[in-house]
């Protein structure tokens, strides 16, 4: 302790959501069914993607990298957020503090790169079909990956940087909310923070602003072109395709910018809504994002549907067939047997 301020400290302490801490222990059962239903769904979607061979295509592929991305973003926060909730496991170290801080950011913005790639494939797609294969090679296809990843590790690694470097002093240890992120710590430092402020709001608008131009570029030309499609059924078709992306398109940056502002200036917004609504914006699209880009698509539901059938098909064989002695074959054609029967 020096001047009321702690020098370095070795361990910083989440509280969870400020205001709510009564009742957290409830807030964390749908979060944790969330973060279930959200592994089954990506997991999933990366089994099909994998196993089917016709699907190793740059959608798809883009479809494997988000899930990728989204496992890695949610367990980055739910495991130690359900620790905060359920166990009071609040303390944490502080170089394991920034580097959940840079994992989260990481990932936040290789998901958004993804996001870019995958509406300028729809893009291509829909409006130039014919060189879709010759423009999206497996070459591209890596060197998107590559590039999103280094694009969102290079940039963020400054904010650790700047955190360990140039704030040695801390008004307090606490930091109210359920994981670490960048101005939730630097918020903490008693030092000048101009400087962590105004790169974090750079790393901001150079990584979600630069993509949300485009990604909007991309849909204002995509519905123009499906408009001049002369089939409706084409039409409708593509529509629906193309709001369901806007929809998470739109919760995921609404979502962020809402949370970078409200840190800077949202001084009237109690902090609970805050720290719930910055939770649900890293938390959902892992959720929807097998539903809206994977089950919506109709290759990956019948490889679903297919997939499940023959589960079930198996496991009557090896269960229900010997006991009641039916000849191998599918729950359907058993059960019609059972009912000639009676």
């Amino acid at each position: 302790m020096a001047n009321g301020t702690i020098f370095m400290p070795s361990l910083l302490f989440l509280i969870g959501i400020p205001g709510l801490e009564t009742v957290q222990c409830w807030i964390g059962i749908p979060f944790c069914a969330m973060y279930v239903i959200a592994m089954v769904g990506n997991y999933l979607l990366l089994f099909i993607i994998r196993s089917e061979s016709s699907l190793h295509k740059p959608m798809y592929l883009f479809l494997a990298m988000l899930g990728v991305t989204d496992i890695a973003l949610s367990t980055c926060i739910l495991p130690k957020m359900l620790g905060i909730f359920w166990f009071h496991l609040k303390e944490i170290n502080f170089e394991a503090c920034l580097l959940q801080m840079w994992l989260i950011h990481t990932f936040q913005s290789i998901e958004s790169g993804i996001l870019l790639a995958m509406a300028l494939d729809r893009y291509v797609a829909i409006c130039d079909p014919l060189r879709h294969t010759t423009i999206f090679t497996p070459q591209l296809l890596t060197q998107i990956g590559v590039g999103v990843t280094l694009r969102a590790a290079i940039l963020v690694a400054p904010c650790l940087v700047l955190i360990k470097c140039r704030l040695k002093h801390y008004r307090t240890t606490i930091i109210s909310h359920t994981y670490c992120e960048h101005m939730a710590i630097v918020k903490l430092a008693a030092d000048d923070i101009r400087v962590n402020k105004a790169y974090g709001l750079f790393v901001a608008f150079t990584i979600l602003g630069f993509d949300i131009v485009f990604i909007t570029l991309s849909y204002i030309l995509i519905f123009i072109a499906v408009f001049r499609l002369p089939q409706k059924e084409a039409r409708l078709k593509a529509f629906n395709t193309c709001i369901a992306h806007i929809f998470v398109f739109l919760e995921f940056y609404l979502l962020a910018f809402f949370s970078f502002f409200t840190h800077r200036f949202g001084f009237h917004i109690p902090p609970y809504v805050h720290i719930l609504l910055s939770n649900l914006y890293l938390l959902v699209p892992p959720l929807l994002n097998p539903i809206v880009y994977g089950v919506k698509t109709k290759e990956i539901r019948n490889r679903i549907i297919n997939t499940f059938c023959q589960r079930v098909n198996q496991l009557w064989d090896c269960l229900v067939s010997p006991l009641f002695g039916f000849a191998s074959q599918g729950p359907t054609s058993a059960l019609m047997t059972l009912v000639s029967s009676l």
